[in-house]
C-alpha cells in the first residue's frame, strides 16, 4: 500500500506500461537525448552483425515506435516482420511510420506480452529487443521466450543500455543519466517522474558481461557481447542450437 493514498502499489509491469503509454509522443526525441544521439549508430552496428538476408523473418519485441522493426523489414526486403509491444500508444505511433513507408503489408503489429509470446516454437529467423530488456518483469523469461520462437540456428538479439566501466567517463555519465536527464524530460516533454525512473531501471540490471552469462545460462550458443560507446550500451547476440526444437 502507498502511504499517501492507501492504494495498492503498482506492479513493475503496470508502472512501466503507464510510463511508456505517457511518453509515446516524444519517445523518439528522448531516445536521441538519452543516447547522446548514438542510438541510430548502435542499431546500424547491430544490423551489420545480424547480417539479415533477403526473405528472413523476425519478431521485434517491445518494439516501441518501430524504428528497429522498420530496419529489419527493409533489410529483409520481403520477409514477414512482427512488432510486439504492450503499449498501444507506442504501436499507434509506429503504425504511422510503417504506413508512410508503405511497409504495412510486410509488418504486422501486435499488442502483446514479451513474457508470453503468441507464436509457435521455431517461427522466426531473429528475435530482437531494443532498449527494453531492463524494463521487463523477468528478463530470463523473456530471453527464454525469444529463444523458443526462433528457428534452430536463429539469433536472439538484445541492444540495451549498459553500465560504463571507464573512469572518469563513468562518473560523468551517471551524473548526466541520474541528475540531468530527468530535468530534460520535465523541460521537453513535461514528464519528470517517468524520466527519473528510467535511470533507476538500470541500477539492478546486469552489466554486459553478466548479461552474456545469462544468455548462456538460457542455452544460447556462440554468445557475443559488444560494449558500445564506452559501455553506455551493449549488444548481445546468441544462437539457438540447431538440435533444439524449443525451450
Amino acid at each position: 500500500m502507498t502511504k499517501a493514498t492507501g492504494k495498492p502499489k503498482k506492479s513493475k509491469e503496470e508502472f512501466v506500461h503507464s510510463v511508456f503509454e505517457s511518453i509515446a509522443p516524444k519517445y523518439d526525441l528522448m531516445n536521441s537525448i538519452l543516447s547522446f544521439r548514438r542510438h541510430k549508430a548502435w542499431r546500424k552496428f547491430t544490423m551489420k552483425k545480424m547480417n539479415v538476408q533477403p526473405g528472413d523473418t523476425a519478431i521485434d519485441i517491445c518494439c516501441g515506435t518501430c524504428d528497429w522493426t522498420i530496419s529489419l523489414a527493409q533489410a529483409s526486403g520481403n520477409g514477414k516482420m512482427v512488432g510486439l509491444d504492450f503499449s498501444q500508444n507506442m504501436l499507434d505511433y509506429g503504425a504511422e511510420k510503417i504506413k508512410k513507408l508503405h511497409l504495412d503489408q510486410q509488418i504486422q503489429l501486435i499488442r502483446g506480452n514479451a513474457m508470453s509470446l503468441p507464436f509457435d516454437d521455431n517461427t522466426f529467423d531473429f528475435a530482437t529487443i531494443g532498449f527494453a530488456l531492463r524494463n521487463v518483469p523477468d528478463l530470463e523469461q523473456v530471453i527464454r521466450e525469444m529463444q523458443r520462437v526462433v528457428k534452430p540456428g536463429g539469433l536472439v538479439v538484445s541492444l540495451e543500455l549498459s553500465k560504463p566501466t571507464w573512469q572518469p567517463f563513468k562518473s560523468i555519465y551517471y551524473f548526466y543519466f541520474q541528475r540531468v536527464l530527468p530535468f530534460l524530460g520535465k523541460l521537453i516533454v513535461k514528464k519528470y517522474e517517468q524520466y527519473k525512473w528510467l535511470p533507476e531501471s538500470l541500477v539492478h540490471f546486469p552489466d554486459h558481461k553478466q548479461l552474456a552469462v545469462i544468455f548462456q545460462k538460457q542455452g544460447l550458443e556462440q554468445v557475443q557481447a559488444y560494449p558500445l560507446t564506452g559501455g553506455v550500451a551493449a549488444l548481445h547476440l546468441g544462437t539457438k542450437g540447431k538440435t533444439k526444437s524449443g525451450v
